[in-house]
């Protein structure tokens, strides 16, 4: 068996053990050291300390020179560096600051004051109520970028409220659903700046590019929501003053003040740095952190119980993202010094393929990939995959990180796995079905799709901001 042979035979032995249910990155880790010590095997130097022994050595002395000998491989060097390089990662550095900025948002109890307020201002508009909560959860999505915790505080508080408002279920679990899943493509996004640490694109070009295709998105799904509920008010039925009251201007102007503004100036301020060369994304970051945690003390919704849950829940899931990356580094150098990477190399150019064939080939496998696994472990493990390909078929790595920020959308709103469903699910009330979520969240995805059609169309949507800000 050649040495490709053998790479092959790592990538789809750990694609089984991962189906099985074991932790990704250790088996990432796992993997790459174990075939890594037989790709890297030196017999003379793994021999070499033998060389030291003479016939008055003790039995101790014997294995401890052969446990040196047995360790004395490249592999553990590797990932000793790849740990390092992960480590001191600049870009990555960010991850955790934001993960903070966001899960201090999120406990400073500023959605139900947004909700209510944006619920109120827009109740002259088709499907007022689920504009609403569309704008709340694109909003909300976007200052914490954490799928799970949008879904579910919006389906604890925006989804009895349409229910209430004889909403259709099915119509407003879609809402909440797809809405939940905006901070994957919208700056200040987390999964960019990881897809920047593992492609090497610029992290200010992709917040650049992704500003307009994220805006396009949640303008389709406005369009469908609005749309909807003028030929089919049955669905939204417009509120009554009982449920949604009158409210005098200047009363809703102070609302907006105190609870649209803050959360939106907050971004656009930690956006805004990093686009115009103020700040870099760690320090935009940070200033972020800083502002959330002023947030929740202006809201009275700081406790010490609720700063430490913070600083838990960030430390564990940075903890998650830098191992990943470790595991994936040390497992794909290992894969592409055995020749794999050269193998997938011949084959992908021995289809003939069309760049526009190949990026449809490439987003269909990342769409299959986010039924059993976190955008996370797609964009550590599996992109790298594709990147090499990308100048033999002249496609822009910027270009094709937002395609995939889109198709990543797709992962939590397509059936069976859909897991903003589940999430939705385990706090809806009891009359709402899974499949009715299901069926709500159809109409979203092809809205994702047609954007991502779009962006194949028209790549203008992609580059012009990037392009305007920082040239070609």
């Amino acid at each position: 068996m050649t040495d490709p042979h053998v790479a092959i035979m790592m990538l789809g032995l750990f694609i089984l053990i991962v189906f099985l249910g074991f932790p990704i990155a250790f088996t990432l880790m796992a993997m790459g050291i174990g075939f890594g010590y037989y790709a890297y095997f030196d017999e003379g130097r793994m021999w070499r300390s033998y060389n030291r022994l003479d016939e008055t050595a003790s039995w101790w002395d014997s294995t401890s020179l052969w446990i040196e000998g047995f360790l004395n491989n490249r592999i553990f060097d590797l990932f000793i560096n790849q740990t390092y390089t992960v480590m001191s990662n600049e870009v990555l550095t960010a991850v955790p600051l934001f993960l903070f900025m966001g899960y201090i948002v999120e406990r400073a109890n500023i959605v139900d004051r947004l909700f209510s307020t944006l619920n109120i201002a827009s109740k002259n508009v088709p499907g007022s109520m689920g504009v609403a909560a569309l704008i709340t959860c694109a909003l909300f999505a976007t200052a914490t970028g954490i799928v799970g915790a949008v879904v579910t505080l919006m389906g604890l508080l925006a989804l009895p409220a349409m229910l209430k408002a004889r909403y259709n279920p099915s119509f407003a679990s879609g809402i909440i659903c797809a809405g939940g899943t905006l901070g994957i493509l919208i700056p200040p996004s987390i999964m960019l700046i990881v897809y920047a640490a593992a492609s090497g694109v610029s992290i200010v070009r992709l917040y650049a590019g992704a500003l307009l295709p994220g805006f396009t998105l949640v303008g389709l799904y406005l369009v469908y929501v609005m749309g909807r509920s003028i030929l089919q008010p049955s669905v939204a039925p417009r509120p009554t003053s009982d449920e949604v009251p009158d409210v005098r201007f200047g009363k809703l102007l102070v609302m907006l003040l105190t609870s649209f503004f803050p959360l939106a100036f907050l971004i656009l301020a930690v956006l805004g740095s990093i686009l115009f060369g103020l700040a870099t994304p760690t320090e935009a970051a940070s200033i972020g952190a800083l502002g959330g945690i002023l947030l929740a003390f202006a809201y009275r919704a700081m406790t010490w119980d609720r700063m430490r849950e913070s600083v838990y829940l960030t430390v564990r899931t940075t903890a998650m993202v830098c191992w990943l990356f470790v595991g994936s580094y040390t497992f794909s150098s290992v894969f592409s010094y055995l020749g794999g990477e050269q193998v997938i190399s011949e084959f992908v150019t021995g289809l003939n393929l069309s760049p526009v064939m190949f990026l449809i080939l490439a987003q269909f496998i990342i769409f299959l990939l986010g039924w059993p696994l976190e955008w996370s472990e797609i964009i550590i493990i599996f992109v790298p995959i594709f990147l090499p390909l990308l100048p033999h078929f002249g496609i822009d790595p910027l270009f094709f990180g937002i395609l995939v920020a889109l198709n990543l959308q797709t992962s939590f709103l397509t059936p069976p796995m859909a897991m903003s469903a589940y999430y939705l699910k385990g706090i809806a009330p009891p009359e709402v079905r899974l499949t009715q979520i299901f069926a709500g969240v159809m109409p979203f995805l092809f809205c994702v799709l047609l954007s991502m059609v779009l962006m194949y169309i028209f790549p203008e949507i992609v580059f012009v901001l990037p392009e305007l800000f920082y040239g070609g």
